[in-house]
């Protein structure tokens, strides 16, 4: 059985807690290999090789951090088919939604290869007599970011690319359920160039979160999980002097809109509501059709299309989605929509009694999809993060608006209509972080920045774009006036700029 340690000060060592967990091949629901949890004392191995080589990276000048990046974006390409099956065989989706996972990373190594640029800061020659001032901004220090099972990839890359890039060092903790990717990208980020110890995995549970929390030398924090968690996370490092930003649940409605291309707004249902088997952070899991009619005629186009999804192993090319990520995320799935039905929902789609011929043992989930469901059910307010589809319908537009307004997250809302009025006021009106407006699932690109609102995000800094700079970076003002514009005798004044 394949043991996975930690990757400390440029190479993977083994753990030394004596504590492990179990990784799984979701398609067969067996262990493929076992995990180190990290103790306290190795996270101090990890922080104190990052405090030693991170005052030597923070002094490479910005070109030269840029170029590792050039080198490892070109690395990800070369090793795009591996990286996406040792992914697949621990996380359970198809191999091309792994390449999408590794690609949406990627574009944000890409991004932060402008670092030269994006680093710049502002100047004033002549604020004041004899006086210029300017802004620098310098690397927190050691960072770290805490990352779930659902993007092994991406979510890493999210996080150290602009951390690392910005001069810092960069600690990272991914999730124990699928660790294998995420120690690639750091021999990958190695073979590119990294120096030993600006980037390093530590493996682990709640210890290891709880260490970097609470260590002092760690100086900000980024956070992607369930919403309980991310509030804690966000607290905890409130009151250790940490600086975080931490992203929780979603519920991402979809709006239909009467005068909707129907066939269009079908197939986005689809993709968004099961690819990857739901367990996306911005998947659409409810749908929002105006009017019964809209109503009827969306759920007999969704139908068909629900009923058709092949299921099945990554190892299948033809499968749509594969299993979910553990036993414990099908039961969970499986319960919820157990209660969706207690609470009279209707079950339109029922695929709790799903099988995957040779592999029984597989964690797959049927599709779902429930019609006529209403706010106060426990599938309507819970995050399901399965392939469940909840159509709510509303009678007009502003019960449609009110839907994802009044709910508890606020990640991502999608409207479809031909009406341009109708998706501007929508845009300018719903309190969500992230619109698609004919767009199922709008994940900004790179060079804009990614965050929800309400309980879906804490923190006033979002992930990658420019938000992603400054969160890594603190600002430095300098007032600057040399002798010869210095007047004898002291000021007790407030000074001005006069």
């Amino acid at each position: 059985m394949t043991e996975i340690g930690h990757f400390i000060d440029g190479a993977r060592v083994a753990g030394t807690s004596g504590r492990h967990a179990d990784v799984f091949n979701p398609a067969t629901g067996q262990v493929t290999a076992r995990v180190a949890l990290a103790s306290k004392d190795e996270l101090q191995r990890a922080v104190d090789g990052a405090r030693a080589a991170q005052p030597k990276w923070a002094a490479t000048n910005p070109q030269r951090r840029a170029r590792v990046f050039m080198k490892f974006v070109a690395l990800l390409n070369e090793n795009m088919q591996e990286l996406a099956e040792l992914l697949s065989s621990e996380h359970g989706k198809t191999v091309e939604d792994s390449k999408g996972d590794i690609v949406r990373g990627m574009e944000v190594a890409e991004f932060v290869c402008g670092i030269p640029h994006l680093i710049k800061s502002e100047f004033t020659e002549g604020a004041g007599p004899g006086i210029d001032m300017y802004s620098i901004r310098q690397p927190v220090g050691i960072g770290a970011g805490i990352t779930p099972f659902n993007f092994p990839a991406m979510i890493p890359m999210w996080m150290f690319a602009p951390a690392v890039a910005c001069g810092n060092a960069f600690i990272l903790k991914p999730s124990e359920r699928d660790p294998s990717v995420p120690m690639r990208l750091a021999e990958l980020m190695m073979e590119a160039g990294l120096p030993a110890g600006i980037l390093q995995v530590v493996n682990g549970d709640k210890e290891a979160v709880d260490g970097i929390l609470q260590h002092p030398e760690i100086g900000a924090v980024s956070f992607v999980g369930s919403t309980p968690i991310a509030a804690y996370v966000y607290a905890e490092a409130a009151k250790h002097g940490k600086r975080a930003q931490t992203f929780g649940g979603a519920k991402n409605h979809m709006i239909i809109m009467p005068d909707a291309d129907l066939d269009m707004a079908a197939d986005a249902l689809i993709g968004a509501g099961y690819g990857s088997a739901g367990e996306r952070c911005m998947a659409i899991s409810v749908a929002v059709p105006v009017g019964e009619q809209t109503a009827d005629a969306l759920i007999q186009k969704l139908i068909p299309k629900v009923e058709a999804l092949k299921i099945g192993p990554y190892t299948d090319s033809a499968a749509d989605y594969g299993p979910v990520v553990t036993k414990a995320s099908k039961d969970k799935i499986l319960a919820l929509v157990e209660k969706g039905v207690a609470e009279g929902a209707e079950l339109v789609v029922d695929g709790r009694g799903f099988k995957m011929q040779g592999y029984e043992d597989g964690f797959f989930v049927g599709s779902c999809l429930f019609d006529r469901v209403t706010p106060e059910m426990d599938i309507y307010r819970q995050e399901i993060f399965g392939p469940v589809l909840s159509v709510v319908r509303a009678k007009d537009y502003e019960e449609a608006l009110s839907l994802p307004t009044r709910h508890e997250y606020g990640n991502g809302v999608a409207i479809y209509t031909r009406d341009g009025d109708a998706a501007r006021d929508f845009a300018s009106r719903v309190p969500i972080g992230m619109i698609g407006i004919n767009v199922p699932i709008p994940t900004p690109l790179a060079y804009h920045s990614f965050g929800g609102w309400k309980r879906s995000a804490f923190g006033d800094l979002n992930q990658h774009g420019p938000d992603s700079i400054k969160f890594w970076t603190r600002t430095k003002t300098v007032t600057s006036r040399w002798p010869s514009g210095i007047k004898a005798g002291a000021e007790f004044s407030m000074p001005v700029m006069r």
